[in-house]
């Protein structure tokens, strides 16, 4: 993911659409389930790229 040109809309679009289909295929105790699996998988990506930038080359 080096090159960031897209449109941030059309993430933002793309993200929603995810996040409709995923919610439409499962009953509302597995939907917290997995809204809870991907906020821990969110906070975690970003602690790794916080150390990284903290504890990256040169430091």
């Amino acid at each position: 993911m080096k090159d960031c040109g897209c449109d941030p809309l059309a993430l933002t679009t793309a993200v929603n659409t995810l996040a409709v289909s995923i919610a439409d295929g499962l009953n509302d105790e597995d939907l917290a389930l997995v809204a809870a699996i991907l906020i821990q998988l969110g906070d975690t990506l970003e602690t790794i790229a916080a150390q990284r930038q903290r504890c990256g080359p040169g430091r």
